[in-house]
């Protein structure tokens, strides 16, 4: 008798698990659910984060190409500006140096 009584408490105490463990796997299935929702919006926004970041390396090329072109520009005005007072240096020299020789041809 006692052997029946303990077999029937491991039932009960059985059926108890699997009561809890059905309850335990529909919300399981929830989770998954929701796990799956969360996986598909993190792939959307890693998606646009690509796309952002595309964008924004396609405009930083833009810029560098353009910050190249200006500094390639300022270099060339900065040499044209040497040579512009290099040559009003020689044309000073040259307008002393007639300017001697007409006090020379004077006196």
């Amino acid at each position: 008798m006692k052997n029946i009584e303990e077999k029937e408490k491991k039932l009960h105490s059985a059926l108890l698990k699997l009561k809890t463990l059905k309850l335990n796997l529909g919300d399981l299935s929830v989770n998954f659910s929701n796990i799956e929702d969360q996986k598909n919006q993190l792939k959307i926004e890693k998606e646009e984060l690509q796309q952002k970041f595309i964008n924004l390396n396609n405009e930083h090329k833009n810029l560098k190409y353009k910050l190249e072109k200006i500094n390639l520009e300022n270099i060339k005005k900065f040499e044209n500006q040497n040579k512009f007072t290099k040559k009003v240096d020689e044309l000073n020299q040259e307008t002393d140096s007639l300017i001697e020789e007409i006090d020379k041809w004077q006196t």
